[in-house]
């Protein structure tokens, strides 16, 4: 069971953040759990909290960063509230940040993947406009899965190309709704089935995000790409990456993302690091002198 000062670190994070149930669920995973190896937060000492770093050796770097965020926010939270005279966190172990880049699907495994949605779809199926439909948002807007899924009928603009979305922390925001998935959903609004509030619904509720998965897998595999590449948030991920390569502002990216912190966004500059370099290398004035030089040594190089 859950210290009193955790259930406070808690409620803290709910009413001041908004946290949403799973990130409140996350986070009192890493106290409890950090709690049982060491003893109660509240009056551990250095010399213990500095041993979480040999029992967390185990573990995957990210999850090491993450457990410790937990922590140093937790200790914060004490000695903010008079609960601690000092501040242990600085014993806590710090791993060297590493951030796997995005998957991202090209331009033409895109417009494969449409190619084979819009053919389905051709025949005005339900099923196949519902996917293609959900396939225009997710590329077209930047949906996450989850909220994809969960959206409801009344989202859907009326006059205006906009989508309202509920993201993490139940943050309201607009997302643009092009053309395309404007058509999309219209055609699929026309066939969809009537009862329910959801824009995508199910029996009971609305559509999972693992049928969605399922979905957008099978799509790949009949449109000729490998099902391991393609998934709802490497869809997401390739919107976001396009878009940057079409001149798109960070902070504009950030806020159609949803990313409470700009830093989350800024990862997609890194997808971009290859082909700037490339860019580089093939357009500057000076990679053309590069060029001739390297055919000059090669054509005065003796034959052997």
């Amino acid at each position: 069971m859950a210290s009193t000062a955790i259930e406070d670190f808690l409620a803290a994070l709910a009413v001041d953040r908004g946290a949403a149930a799973n990130t409140l669920a996350a986070y009192r995973r890493d106290l409890e759990g950090a709690e049982a190896l060491v003893g109660a937060l509240e009056s551990v000492s250095r010399g213990d909290l500095a041993k979480l770093g040999e029992k967390w050796a185990g573990l995957a770097p990210a999850t090491v960063a993450r457990k410790a965020s937990a922590l140093r926010q937790f200790f914060a939270f004490l000695e903010d509230e008079g609960l601690r005279a000092d501040n242990p966190a600085a014993a806590l172990p710090r791993p060297a940040p590493r951030r796997n880049l995005p998957k991202v699907l090209d331009h033409a495994e895109i417009a494969a993947l449409f190619a084979q949605a819009e053919s389905e779809a051709g025949d005005d199926d339900p099923p196949a406009l519902r996917l293609l439909a959900m396939l225009e948002l997710l590329y077209g807007s930047g949906l996450r899965a989850s909220e994809l899924v969960a959206l409801p009928l009344a989202a859907v603009p009326r006059d205006a190309p906009f989508l309202t979305i509920t993201g993490k922390g139940g943050k309201e925001r607009l997302v643009p709704m092009g053309g395309r998935a404007a058509e999309a959903v219209s055609r699929w609004l026309a066939v969809r089935p009537e009862g329910s509030a959801w824009l995508f619904p199910s029996r009971s509720s609305h559509l999972t995000r693992i049928r969605l998965y399922q979905l957008i897998k099978a799509l790949a595999q009949r449109a000729g790409i490998a099902p391991a590449k393609v998934s709802p948030h490497v869809l997401r991920h390739a919107f976001a990456t396009h878009l940057l390569e079409g001149g798109a502002d960070l902070r504009a990216l950030q806020t159609l993302l949803g990313h409470a912190d700009i830093a989350t966004t800024q990862i997609y500059t890194h997808v971009e690091a290859a082909r700037l370099v490339a860019l580089v290398n093939e357009r500057h004035p000076l990679a053309e002198h590069g060029r001739l030089r390297r055919e000059q040594q090669t054509d005065s190089e003796p034959e052997c």
